[in-house]
């Protein structure tokens, strides 16, 4: 259908979805809402995938024992999509004709949110928290989609700006060689000729990269004069690169993005300190923002012993915007709905404000920068 944007229809919609029986509605059940996720686990090897993973589930644990979202239990359905994307177009697929879910949820890789995407707008599924920097998800507009993290664009624009203000203005990117990669590297042009740097050098990879195309990737941002490297996520590859570079004794400093960020500094040890990363969640180690106080407090208590990071902070705060827009919805849901009490909506997640527009599904603009210490710990 096609989903209409004028407040007269959008009212002569919700009158005609009141009236509509909750157990007609697919993942929608008396007791329970059932939520579809593809995800890059990899078999539990992803270590970011599993802290963003961790952290959805402590929030939904502690909503659904306070009785869930209008007396129904939140139930989560999730798939492994590898980081590949065809088996997250796949497993899109399976969770909306086979499992019956209510919505897609909660992609964390831009190339697997993009074929996420593709199934939720063919399927005409609305979906919300895909955990990816990707453009593809704001532009062109996608009525269908609701991020609710920053996008890569924002933190591009933050790292690049902070290298200027330190006489860094030679750039090198190290980005999948994809079309998702093609239009960061495009956006990465623009914020240069912006802000007055220089792309010195484009390093497109593929998935299945080995040490030889490492070595040429590192000697290329050697003799391109680079004096800052930027990544578009995939932090094992950048660590990989990193480990190369400083074998070689290449001069050049590392930003990162925030994907993997705190796994990256945590392989890369010593490598790491003095590193910038952008970040689009607060510390998750400190206590100045309610919402960190309240994941804190909650994560402690779900998963004693685990460290907090910013893939677990990030996946709960997702998991909280899911939430509240599912409570937006009404007390008997529809995919219709869960859309049109979006439609500018401004969901306050303790603190941090999420916002999603007739024409633009911003989400957070929240970007902030990092420093790694000696210690390898992130000061921002």
């Amino acid at each position: 259908m096609t989903w209409l944007k004028t407040a007269t229809q959008l009212m002569a919609i919700a009158a005609v979805l009141a009236s509509i029986p909750a157990h007609a509605v697919d993942g929608i059940a008396a007791d329970k809402i059932v939520i579809g996720q593809s995800i890059t686990l990899q078999g539990g090897k992803n270590d970011y995938g599993n802290a963003v993973q961790a952290g959805v589930q402590t929030y939904l644990k502690s909503v659904n024992s306070h009785g869930g979202v209008n007396g129904r239990q939140i139930v989560l359905k999730t798939l492994d999509d590898d980081n590949k994307t065809d088996m997250a177009e796949a497993n899109a697929q399976q969770l909306v004709e086979k499992d019956k879910v209510f919505i897609l949820f909660g992609s964390i890789e831009g190339g697997p949110s993009t074929a996420v995407m593709k199934v939720a707008n063919k399927l005409m599924v609305p979906f919300f928290g895909p955990m990816a920097g990707s453009p593809t998800l704001r532009r062109p507009f996608q009525p269908l989609v609701f991020p609710v993290r920053a996008e890569h664009r924002e933190e591009f624009k933050a790292l690049i700006a902070q290298a200027k203000n330190l006489g860094m203005s030679k750039v090198a990117f190290l980005r999948s060689d994809s079309e998702v990669g093609l239009q960061h590297l495009a956006n990465v042009k623009l914020i240069c000729a912006e802000l007055g740097a220089e792309l010195v050098a484009d390093l497109p990879f593929k998935g299945d990269i080995n040490d030889a195309q490492i070595d040429k990737l590192v000697q290329q941002t050697d003799q391109a004069g680079t004096q800052v490297v930027l990544n578009h996520g995939s932090s094992g590859v950048y660590e990989a690169f990193i480990r190369k570079a400083r074998g070689k004794g290449v001069r050049v400093t590392f930003y990162g993005v925030n994907s993997g960020s705190t796994q990256l500094v945590k392989h890369l040890g010593a490598l790491s300190h003095g590193m910038v990363f952008s970040q689009v969640v607060p510390s998750p180690w400190e206590r100045k923002t309610s919402i960190t106080r309240e994941y804190q407090d909650e994560f402690t208590k779900a998963r004693p012993g685990e460290e907090f990071s910013y893939g677990s902070l990030e996946g709960y705060i997702t998991a909280k915007a899911l939430v509240a827009a599912l409570r937006l919805a009404g007390p008997n849901p529809t995919r219709e709905s869960f859309v049109a009490a979006l439609d500018g909506a401004r969901l306050d997640l303790n603190g941090l404000k999420v916002a999603y527009g007739s024409d633009l599904h911003q989400g957070l603009g929240f970007v902030d920068l990092s420093i790694v210490t000696r210690e390898s710990k992130f000061r921002h």
